[in-house]
């Protein structure tokens, strides 16, 4: 079987939808904790496929939590050896740090709730077609330069890069296609103190806008996820 090592920074952020995909295409799946497993003894090029979460730190905040240290030298060993790694918010950002670029709070604010991406030519040439003209979730208060070499797949009107491709097998998303209806549930909790810090965002609107958009868009983020883990890990 292939293997998977998946990095989670907070529980309530982990692969939902990914998890079935992974099993179906005959992965085991080792689940790090970022703040407690020792990252420093990991094998970056051991596992088949490398899944780095979100999270509500910061990619630069290696200050208050020093694993970040870790974590980023590890995708860094990662992405130069070319092994399937994809990154999911957090999990982008930190693949853009580890690539050399900067990672800073977003001038246009945060986006939390389900918008659709325009994808550029690239983007619709690979497996992000699956999502066009599709809503997608964003909760995210940080975004990244592009990292040199890499080719930009998405965007949206408050966000330049919310995707991008480093190499053949490398994915790194600043938005949120593995995460299901009945998963956000989790997040709603999870996330309580941002969504009420945040003006224009309510449990209520993000359950309501959730319970309409995600019955069409799972199988689609299924679709996207299974294509490109045969491509990238065949």
């Amino acid at each position: 079987m292939k293997s998977c090592v998946a990095i989670r920074h907070v529980a309530f952020e982990d692969l939902d939808r990914l998890g079935p995909v992974l099993a179906e295409l005959g992965f085991t799946v080792t689940m790090v904790e970022a703040a407690t497993d020792d990252l420093a003894r990991l094998d970056p090029l051991a596992p088949d496929l490398l899944v780095v979460l979100g999270g509500p730190i910061g990619a630069y905040d290696e200050a208050d939590y020093p694993f970040l240290t870790a974590e980023i030298d590890l995708i860094r060993r990662r992405l130069g050896a070319d092994r399937a790694t994809l990154g999911i918010c957090l999990g982008a950002q930190l693949m853009a740090r580890a690539l050399g670029a900067r990672v800073y709070p977003n001038p246009n604010g945060k986006e939390i709730g389900w918008a659709a991406l325009s994808l550029t030519p690239e983007g619709e040439a690979s497996v992000l077609t699956e999502l066009a003209g599709a809503p997608v979730l964003h909760w995210h208060g940080d975004t990244f330069d592009l990292p040199h070499g890499a080719v930009r797949l998405a965007e949206t009107p408050a966000t330049a890069n919310q995707a991008f491709a480093w190499g053949m097998r490398a994915l790194a998303l600043q938005f949120h296609v593995e995460a299901g209806a009945r998963g956000l549930e989790r997040w709603f909790v999870g996330h309580a103190a941002e969504i009420a810090a945040t003006p224009g965002v309510s449990v209520a609107e993000l359950r309501a806008a959730t319970a309409a958009v995600a019955p069409r868009m799972e199988p689609r983020g299924m679709s996207l996820l299974r294509k490109w883990v045969e491509q990238v890990c065949a």
